[in-house]
């Protein structure tokens, strides 16, 4: 059962505006099993290197993350995937298009595992539709300038080599 929009949109932003160790404890209420999410990176095809990464600000809208959610019950990783960029973002990519990321799932503390995917698109003909209620706004962001970003999304984006706790390589 879908919640109409500005009900969904006010649900979105009291839950996120609570504290994270009770969002979770609510959420283990509902899906009371290890939680599994599809996170999706997606850079634009056209921009130069460094590059940019797709960031969405989500209520209560301090900082950035990426798009990402839930898993619903015996849903492909993939498929899971894209359905949550194009949910949040307007993104649409077929979970073909999709590539896992190395590694493709990140086991967090707190108990969540998220897998994570690869994709790119061509930001100037590719429109970010946000409905104002799960996601505030979305945009891209030059990888050596990002926004603030969210812990969880700092963290994961540093295991893949980008933002600002990217583990530096040396020659």
């Amino acid at each position: 059962m879908k919640l109409p929009r500005r009900l969904r949109g006010v649900a979105y932003q009291t839950f996120y505006r609570l504290p994270h160790p009770l969002r979770r404890r609510l959420v283990r209420l509902i899906v009371p099993k290890y939680l599994v999410g599809a996170v999706t990176i997606v850079r634009d095809s056209e921009a130069p290197e460094p590059g940019r990464l797709l960031l969405l600000r989500q209520p209560p809208g301090r900082r950035w993350g990426l798009p990402a959610g839930l898993l619903k019950k015996a849903e492909a990783p993939a498929v899971g995937a894209a359905r949550e960029l194009a949910e949040e973002s307007g993104v649409v990519l077929d979970p073909d298009a999709l590539t896992p990321a190395v590694p493709n799932a990140i086991v967090h503390a707190k108990g969540w595992v998220d897998t994570i995917f690869l994709g790119e698109v061509p930001a100037s003909t590719t429109p970010l539709v946000v409905d104002g209620g799960e996601v505030l706004e979305a945009g891209w962001f030059p990888l050596d300038d990002l926004p603030p970003l969210t812990p969880n999304t700092a963290l994961l984006l540093g295991v893949y080599g980008m933002g600002p706790l990217a583990i530096q390589q040396t020659p």
